[in-house]
């Protein structure tokens, strides 16, 4: 395939449509600009930021009180203040439609169905609020949930942040130690829970972890408990249904500060206890509105899906949709079960517009051979999103020609530290091979090599120049903000540095290699991880595979452990044809010294492998908070290997 050959273009009735065609022409007609292109709009965007950021408010049609200052201290990334007099309500902004069109879809594998209305959500939103302020609930207090991803958690969240509270959440394959360091540094008064939860045809009853999580909680003063799976409920908890229906009928949204926080977001965990990452409202729903309505192109009616838990930031990302007018589609339960067709039965029943999904799940579609085909109509779809991890080039092929032709597919980067991305997807830019196609608007990235200095078409530093609405507003507990500080301003002065390496090409698209504390370094040379899994990935023998720099006689060697398909073994055979695939498809300093059969690869709850773990674990570190992973014990895999010892 041609690098420069596009695998979509949108066909010109999208783009005349399309928010971010409107968006441009507003911005012509206010500011006497005219824009040839996308790129010339994003330079607008980050040389005039004050004026982009200030029109965004207007044009997404923000609830709230916009003050006047737009930027304090906007030279200084770190104390840069937005929006220093605004005052809005997070929850007034998403319960903007009261009407009769549904709200949210919602499935548990095969087991429970549900629909709500903007209506039944409004009311549900109001009991829950009425009931919390009544026991005693104030702005900024803490409310937590560890729960599926389930229509009552965006109540309580919504129910939560219109009495201007802090809300925070894992989900319930969190181990009860993973929770407590969770919530245990954030000091949650009220705590959300469900009964039990659906995974791969099972129902997993949480009544044990909930009891040992709730005793080591001394904040929490009252629990409440939604029942999903049918398990005999609680008594000492509080029960959903009779807080949820009680008859309430208006919400009384308290205002907060656009720089007051929303939520507070967990770090992995496994270099230590999680960081407590705290997000800004204004910050969040400005972000989210922006990426959503322009980036994503949503609009009114459309119906949005992402499959993610509610300890992932998509979660949040997800639930901001409704500041669209647009419907949540909510999945809790196994991607795969009862078998690959449940999300796309789904997509078909429902008819998702924008399908959310990680690139795992993309790879392993690939790897099994899965084809829509006529099986599905998906003709309401125009837009598939990929986060998580790097989508290889060989999977932009696989989902146009398996998945769907005229749909695009948009490879989104940037993380819970900012809650929001980097670089995007544009419904008006065209898909190339292996490439997320533009860097979001407003937001400065830039690509740095190790001097700092500013690259194009060379791999270096994801960085961002400027400051932006969506940082965190500090760390929680922080005080004198120093982990908030060393987290994304230690590498470069008064830049924000991300820790993800990629390249930016001239036609402003960015190929991503991987986390930059991943990259390898034999012989001194930096090297991506998803370099190699692109490539040992495609082998048919090959399900997935980790690489990892292990120190080596004053050097570091390359060493890929490869999970393999059930009937296949290691061998000479199977090595070779690994280190020679690698070699040609890239170059010698990536074909690995070792490569090494494992069972299993570990990964954190949202699905991301961890290099750094094994990497620890090789070279005979302790792997803080192990508990943070979802499979801890496939470490046990990489422990004292013989073949490593020589």
């Amino acid at each position: 395939m041609n690098q420069s050959q596009a695998l979509w273009q949108p066909p010109q009735q999208l783009i005349d449509s399309a928010n971010m065609t409107r968006f441009m022409a507003e911005v012509e007609r206010q500011h006497g600009r005219s824009f040839s292109d996308y790129d010339g709009l994003y330079q607008w965007s980050i040389d005039d930021k004050e004026s982009f950021w200030s029109m965004l408010w207007d044009f997404c049609g923000v609830i709230g009180d916009k003050g006047e200052r737009i930027l304090v201290d906007g030279d200084n990334i770190e104390k840069a203040q937005w929006f220093p007099d605004a005052t809005l309500n997070f929850a007034e902004n998403l319960l903007r439609n009261r009407g009769s069109e549904i709200a949210i879809y919602f499935r548990a594998e095969d087991q429970v169905e549900e629909v709500l209305t903007y209506r039944d959500l409004y009311q549900q939103v109001a009991s829950v609020a009425d009931w919390l302020r009544r026991n005693g609930l104030k702005p900024g207090d803490r409310v937590a949930a560890y729960m599926p991803n389930m229509p009552e958690t965006v109540v309580a969240m919504l129910a939560a942040t219109s009495l201007g509270a802090v809300w925070t959440s894992t989900s319930p394959d969190f181990g009860e130690e993973s929770v407590v360091d969770r919530f245990g540094q954030t000091e949650p008064r009220f705590l959300f829970c469900a009964d039990g939860y659906f995974y791969n045809g099972k129902k997993i009853d949480l009544s044990d972890k909930l009891h040992n999580i709730c005793a080591q909680l001394p904040s929490v003063e009252q629990v409440i408990q939604v029942n999903l799976a049918g398990f005999e409920p609680n008594p000492r908890y509080t029960d959903w249904a009779e807080i949820s229906s009680n008859p309430v009928n208006s919400i009384e949204f308290v205002p907060r500060r656009f720089n007051d926080p929303l939520y507070v977001l967990y770090s992995s965990g496994t270099t230590g206890k999680p960081k407590c990452i705290t997000h800004k409202i204004g910050g969040v729903l400005l972000q989210h509105m922006k990426e959503q309505m322009l980036h994503c192109d949503i609009r009114p009616s459309d119906r949005v899906f992402f499959f993610t838990t509610c300890g992932w930031m998509m979660w949040n990302w997800l639930v901001s949709v409704l500041a669209s007018n647009a419907s949540l589609v909510l999945y809790d339960g196994s991607p795969f079960y009862p078998d690959k067709n449940i999300l796309w039965d789904y997509a078909e029943a429902v008819n998702i517009s924008l399908f959310g999904t990680s690139a795992k799940y993309i790879d392993t579609l690939k790897k099994n051979n899965f084809v829509t085909g006529k099986k599905f109509d998906l003709s309401q779809l125009r837009t598939i999103c990929s986060t998580g991890s790097v989508l290889a080039p060989e999977s932009f092929d696989y989902v146009y020609d398996s998945i769907k032709q005229d749909v695009c597919l948009s490879s989104i980067s940037g993380g819970t530290d900012i809650i929001s991305c980097f670089v995007l997807g544009c419904p008006i830019l065209p898909v190339y091979r292996g490439e997320s196609q533009c860097r979001g608007l407003g937001m400065a990235v830039d690509v740095f090599d190790d001097n700092g200095r500013s690259v194009r078409n060379q791999k270096g530093e994801l960085v961002c120049t400027q400051t932006f609405p969506s940082q965190p507003v500090y760390f929680w507990a922080d005080e004198g903000g120093e982990k908030y500080h060393h987290a994304y301003f230690d590498v470069f002065d008064n830049i924000w540095h991300h820790g993800d390496y990629v390249m930016l090409n001239d036609r402003g698209g960015v190929v991503i290699y991987g986390r930059s504390d991943a990259t390898l370094n034999p012989g001194g040379v930096r090297i991506g991880t998803a370099e190699i899994y692109r490539h040992v990935e495609q082998l048919d023998e090959v399900v997935e595979s980790i690489v990892i720099g292990q120190s080596w006689e004053s050097d570091v060697r390359v060493v890929l452990f490869v999970v393999l398909k059930l009937d296949r073994q290691l061998d000479d055979e199977l090595i070779d044809t690994i280190k020679k695939t690698i070699g040609k498809k890239c170059t010698p300093r990536h074909v690995p010294t070792k490569v090494i059969q494992v069972a299993e690869i570990p990964r954190t709850k949202s699905g991301k492998i961890v290099e750094l773990a094994v990497r620890e674990v090789v070279h005979g570190h302790p792997v803080k908070n192990i508990l943070s992973l979802a499979n801890p014990e496939a470490l046990e895999h990489y422990r004292n290997l013989s073949e490593l010892q020589h």
